[in-house]
């Protein structure tokens, strides 16, 4: 396949590691960036060495491929923009901030026969990647995803800004319909929920506990997957974990506490950038292999769990408003 045409859409500090790396992906032609920010556009266009652009459309007429960072409330301009330019879009999640708009997006890829995927980022993360092959389906899951506050992204619920990463992850590796859903949350420092917390039931069985705050001290990622044989503990951000396995023909009267049990084995992540994966992975999904790429579909499906999680918050704490 020859070198992709691609500009990024959005230069603020997501945008500007896509630039970076488009710059130096053997699969891409990085045209050139935009953001609403002429001045951000020109500082980051000079650092990479590329072209700015003060109107998007000029870009993206210029270009094959659109990778659009711009906040979540402009998604569904530039996604909408994009794909009736005839692009192939890559949009940072959420995918929307609403059904509609996402039903949309979803739509319009199809009508153009556009790729439209989702930045869902976590499905590249190297830990998970090193231990996929022995993952079986999950009985519970327990994810734990916590940032220190800043200004940006605040525009949105943290179920919006940070959950929706781990939500993405638990409906890929439950692989069953969502069942039930109970959920709750509280703004702190913002006047949007910032600390959440959700138990989302499948129709399999699985339980999934999700807690996501973007109001602490310091940051974590963390995910925990039990299954029949035994359970893994990753660490999303370092890389590292255990797998801790059920040892086979155990006879009662040689256990001699939790090591006679299981066999505790590291997990170390798999070497390489989750971005430069993703960026890869949307190549190959415009030439015909979506392989882990979250499309247009999955991301629809994400946010609509999101969005029921914040309904669930939002009737609960109607009620207790109701009652005090």
């Amino acid at each position: 396949m020859s070198s992709l045409r691609a500009g990024v859409l959005g230069v603020g500090h997501l945008g500007a590691a896509h630039a970076r790396l488009l710059s130096q992906r053997p699969g891409f032609t990085l045209v050139g960036i935009h953001d609403r920010d002429a001045e951000r556009t020109s500082f980051v266009a000079t650092e990479i060495g590329t072209r700015a652009y003060t109107d998007p459309i000029t870009l993206l007429r210029s270009i094959d491929a659109a990778i659009i960072a711009v906040p979540t409330g402009a998604h569904y301009e530039f996604g909408c923009m994009a794909l009736k330019s005839g692009c192939h879009v890559l949009l940072e999640k959420p995918l929307a901030t609403d059904l509609t708009e996402a039903n949309e997006l979803v739509r319009l890829a199809e009508q153009e026969e556009r790729v439209l995927a989702v930045g869902h980022i976590e499905r590249f993360n190297g830990a998970l990647l090193a231990v996929e092959n022995r993952l079986q389906q999950p009985r519970f899951i327990e994810s734990l995803r916590t940032a220190p506050f800043q200004d940006r992204g605040t525009d949105v619920t943290v179920i919006l800004d940070l959950m929706i990463h781990d939500i993405d992850l638990v409906l890929a590796l439950a692989n069953s319909p969502l069942a039930d859903v109970h959920a709750v949350g509280v703004p702190v420092l913002s006047p949007s929920i910032d600390i959440a917390n959700a138990r989302l039931v499948f129709e399999s069985g699985t339980v999934a506990n999700i807690t996501a705050s973007r109001v602490s001290i310091k940051p974590l990622r963390h995910l925990r997957l039990f299954q029949d044989n035994g359970y893994f503990s990753l660490n999303l951000a370092t890389g590292v974990g255990e797998h801790y396995r059920r040892r086979d023909a155990l006879n009662v009267e040689e256990i001699k506490g939790i090591e006679s049990i299981v066999e505790r084995l590291p997990v170390h992540a798999v070497k390489g950038e989750p971005l430069a994966r993703e960026l890869d992975a949307f190549a190959e999904a415009i030439s015909g292999n979506p392989s882990r790429l979250v499309l247009g579909p999955a991301g629809r499906d994400a946010l609509a769990t999101a969005l029921r999680i914040t309904s669930e918050i939002e009737e609960s704490t109607n009620v207790l408003t109701q009652d005090s």
